[in-house]
């Protein structure tokens, strides 16, 4: 009897994609069959970041002292959560690890800098290998910093191939921290970019100010006023201005950034709403530019829960329907890691996974670093 599991669940291509992204608020994990065009999500689950590693994370983004050391057991600890994790996963699922093809890990960037020719994501890909037994796959955007790319988004690749729709032009707007758009026109090149701040500056305001995670449906600046002029003044920053490729990690958009601004003595309230409303405008004006006569756009990630930001945005977008992707038929809350299973997939096929028309690489790469299984005793 448990042979014959054994040969049915083996035969199957199964994948764990596993990100952790720009909002640092913990890990999901997906379970992931590729058998038609959309893959099919067969388990999920998620891991919050215990708070000191949160707190480190955060502090990692910018330049301190001892900083390799700390970044180093960081890794070390991010690897240990990957790994609960995924056995987590597999447990929920009743498969073994041995099953398992690869587990594409996204790691946690800490510093994302193509202009300097390097990106870095943290988690010790190596660990996760060893502590699971199974191949894991990680490193995916130094390859295509390498051949001159920005490394980044890495996601409108899957986006093309699990949401393009002859006949549709549609729009992908990933909101995690940062926010990024894939431009799925019904012809022509698949193009990307990041849009600017997502939810970075909301749960960073709401945290301060009200002690909580993230704002709730976005009721906090739903109930607030936009501070015109200092939404004029952020919206002047140079990156929104700037062509794609463009791509940017917590490096730009973080606390210094924000208090460049005179947000004293606005209501916090106020503040959140302007915010909501840069977030909102920064995306639109990205889908007036660069994607134009959009049909459809289709939000994943945790702004895909933010009921004031989707309102933001028909107002900014009239005329195109914007929806979730729950509507093509994946979950918003797992359309990166499963993205992540992807990639994994892409390298073991020895397939292309960035696309030069988003990053802006010299051409096509295969990307990724492989650390083979290694069964666990």
């Amino acid at each position: 009897m448990g042979s014959k599991l054994m040969l049915s669940v083996t035969s199957r291509e199964l994948f764990i994609g596993l990100m952790s992204g720009t909002s640092l608020d913990g890990v999901d994990a997906a379970l992931v069959e590729f058998t038609a065009p959309i893959p099919t999500l067969i388990e999920s689950t998620y891991l919050p970041f215990p708070a000191a590693l949160r707190a480190e994370l955060h502090a990692l983004q910018a330049p301190a002292p001892n900083e390799l050391d700390r970044a180093a057991r960081a890794a070390n600890e991010l690897a240990r959560l990957y790994a609960d994790a995924s056995l987590a996963l597999l447990g929920q699922a009743g498969i073994p690890p041995a099953a398992i093809r690869a587990c594409g890990c996204h790691g946690q960037t800490i510093r994302h800098r193509p202009d300097a020719g390097y990106t870095l994501q943290i988690g010790n890909p190596a660990l996760l290998a060893e502590r699971t037994g199974m191949c894991v796959i990680a490193d995916f955007r130094s390859r295509d910093v390498a051949a001159g790319g920005q490394g980044a988004p890495l996601v409108p690749a899957f986006h093309a191939a699990a949401f393009g729709a002859k006949g549709k032009h549609r729009v992908i707007a990933n909101i995690g921290g940062i926010a990024n758009l894939s431009d799925l026109p019904p012809s022509g090149a698949v193009t990307g970019f990041d849009t600017g701040p997502g939810n970075v500056f909301l749960d960073m305001w709401i945290q301060r100010h009200l002690g909580e995670a993230h704002d709730s449906n976005g009721a906090w600046a739903h109930s607030g006023t936009v501070l015109a002029e200092v939404l004029a003044a952020m919206l002047a920053e140079p990156y929104f201005a700037r062509r794609p490729p463009k791509s940017f990690g917590r490096d730009l958009f973080n606390t210094a950034w924000l208090e460049k601004f005179p947000l004293q003595p606005a209501a916090p309230r106020d503040v959140q709403a302007t915010l909501a409303e840069l977030s909102a405008r920064s995306i639109a004006a990205g889908v007036d530019r660069y994607c134009a006569q959009a049909d459809e756009l289709y939000v994943c990630g945790g702004g895909a829960h933010n009921l004031d930001l989707l309102e933001r945005l028909r107002r900014n977008l009239p005329g195109c329907r914007i929806d979730t992707t729950a509507a093509l038929g994946i979950e918003p809350d797992w359309v990166e890691a499963i993205a992540f299973a992807w990639l994994a997939k892409q390298t073991l096929d020895g397939r292309p996974a960035n696309l030069p028309a988003v990053t802006g690489a010299s051409g096509e790469r295969v990307l990724g670093a492989i650390y083979p299984a290694q069964p666990v005793p």
